[in-house]
């Protein structure tokens, strides 16, 4: 095998990756998109299925903005989730934290040396 088919084949799996990461954020897209219909889900798929080179390329210029919005959207929404929780939990007192740490070493999520640990660190 001679370099210069060995970079052909080299170039010729990047683009396959690259579509797979292409196909892979469309059908997310298409999952977190609550504008779109079933069957507008259905036919984008069944196109993604059939024409897929050809389909994605049209998906992402005529719903590439959206799916931009869409990513920003749920990354926000996730943000906003982690520091919801975060506040929760940095609000609560120690007696608050070794109570929440004793329901799960009661419900088998922890075992005692988990629970020892964490409630070493609610004292402190």
């Amino acid at each position: 095998m001679d370099f210069w088919h060995w970079f052909g084949l080299l170039i010729w799996w990047f683009l396959f990756f690259a579509y797979l990461v292409i196909l892979f954020q469309i059908i997310g897209d298409l999952f977190r998109d609550r504008q779109l219909g079933g069957w507008g889900k259905a036919l984008w798929i069944i196109g993604l299925i059939v024409f897929p080179f050809l389909t994605a390329l049209i998906y992402v210029i005529a719903r590439g903005n959206g799916m931009a919005e869409r990513q920003i959207a749920a990354v926000r929404q996730a943000q906003d989730q982690t520091d919801s929780y975060i506040r929760s939990v940095a609000g609560k007192s120690a007696t608050e934290s070794i109570a929440d740490a004793k329901k799960l070493l009661d419900s088998g999520a922890i075992n005692e040396a988990e629970f020892a640990q964490l409630k070493a660190k609610a004292l402190a």
